[in-house]
């Protein structure tokens, strides 16, 4: 009984008991039976608003699908940062020096193939030079040939005493001396012409023009740097990987390189460094990217790339990403518990496949997950539980 009917009764029994009073007042009567009925009135509101407060707490406050953590392979990855470079880059120079450059062909950016001209020196003095060497050519020929002929009258007439001993070794020598000057002539003619072959500076393989620094009117010396070639339009990417990550990479394997610009390309290892850097204790590994100019063309050299090496596959604890929820920079799960109720329970994640994500450790293969919804639901929560739609 409340305190509000405790008092009425007192005051009741106070009244009767001062000097046997009897109520003689009708209004009076009224009066208490008033007050003792608006009391009871009011414990019956009370008691039935605590009912409706306890079934709307019984209330689910969520109707949600339910999952169990499922067995699944995913592949085992191990991630490097690095720098894209060429795999070979040919650095083009000049061979003809003293030489004016008349003709540039080519500019940074543009495919050439092997033999390709590229540039073209003035060869007005290279020209000139190649009339006087085929000039002294033919002098040394013709005096070659007469001291031929000197000699070998000399030989028909060194037994019969028509010449002196001193006359015979002169024609002699002379016919050597006349030999080597026609090989002089023949050399000088044929460095001659391999200046006039060099005032054409060619492409010595097929590629990617990189550099260029080659200017019309420019003379320059020997082995001037005019351009630079990315042999074969090749790229790779250099990956850094800490000394204990060696072991697990092998030769093939198979890369995932993406680069700062979301440009993704797949690559094999080509080669792994035999050094490991002193200062930072890393190593490098090698990686051939895929071939061909349209799978190479958002990459560039120089560019930083992040990549994944596939190392193969392994048994993984799974569950649907959407059933864990990140707060406070943590992974949850909402287990559901046989009244139907979760409870929030921390877990630790992994590698990640599609829509499905690894769970490391805090939940096992038997457990009942929330499928849909976690991210409203707190814990202790009441759910509703349904059957998932089929797919």
């Amino acid at each position: 009984m409340n305190s509000i009917n405790m008092k009425n009764l007192a005051l009741f029994r106070r009244l009767s008991a001062m000097n046997n009073f009897k109520l003689r007042s009708r209004s009076a009567m009224l009066l208490l039976i008033g007050l003792i009925a608006f009391s009871g009135v009011g414990l019956l509101v009370r008691q039935s608003t605590a009912a409706d407060d306890k079934k709307a707490a019984a209330k689910p406050a969520l109707t949600v699908t339910a999952v169990q953590p499922t067995r699944s392979s995913l592949p085992v990855k191990l991630r490097a940062n690095g720098n894209i470079a060429a795999w070979q880059e040919a650095i083009i120079g000049s061979e003809s020096p003293g030489l004016r450059l008349a003709e540039v062909r080519v500019n940074v950016g543009d495919q050439v193939k092997v033999g390709e001209v590229l540039a073209v020196f003035d060869a007005t003095t290279v020209q000139a030079e190649l009339a006087q060497a085929r000039a002294g050519l033919q002098e040394a020929e013709a005096n070659a040939a007469e001291a031929l002929a000197n000699a070998n009258r000399a030989r028909s007439l060194q037994t019969s005493g028509a010449l002196s001993a001193q006359q015979i070794s002169q024609y002699l020598t002379a016919e050597l001396i006349a030999q080597a000057k026609l090989a002089s002539a023949k050399a000088n003619l044929n460095a001659v012409q391999l200046r006039l072959a060099h005032t054409q500076v060619v492409a010595p393989d097929s590629g990617l023009i990189s550099s260029r620094s080659a200017t019309v009117g420019a003379v320059g010396g020997q082995g001037m740097e005019l351009f630079r070639m990315v042999r074969r339009g090749r790229l790779e990417w250099r990956a850094e990987l800490a000394a204990q990550e060696l072991a697990s990479i092998r030769r093939g394997a198979e890369v995932r390189v993406t680069a700062t610009n979301g440009a993704q390309v797949k690559g094999h290892v080509r080669a792994i460094a035999p050094t490991v850097d002193a200062q930072t204790r890393n190593a490098l590994v090698y990686v051939d990217l895929s071939n061909g100019a349209d799978k190479l063309a958002p990459l560039k050299a120089g560019m930083f790339a992040s990549g994944e090496f596939v190392l193969g596959s392994s048994n993984a604890l799974t569950v649907p990403s959407q059933s864990v929820v990140v707060r406070d920079g943590f992974s949850y799960v909402f287990v559901v518990q046989a009244d139907q109720r979760v409870s929030q329970r921390r877990v630790s994640v992994g590698r990640r496949l599609a829509d499905s994500i690894e769970i490391i450790d805090g939940v096992t293969a038997d457990s009942v997950l929330v499928a849909n919804g976690a991210g409203f639901l707190n814990d202790g929560d009441l759910i509703k539980r349904v059957t998932a739609a089929a797919k």
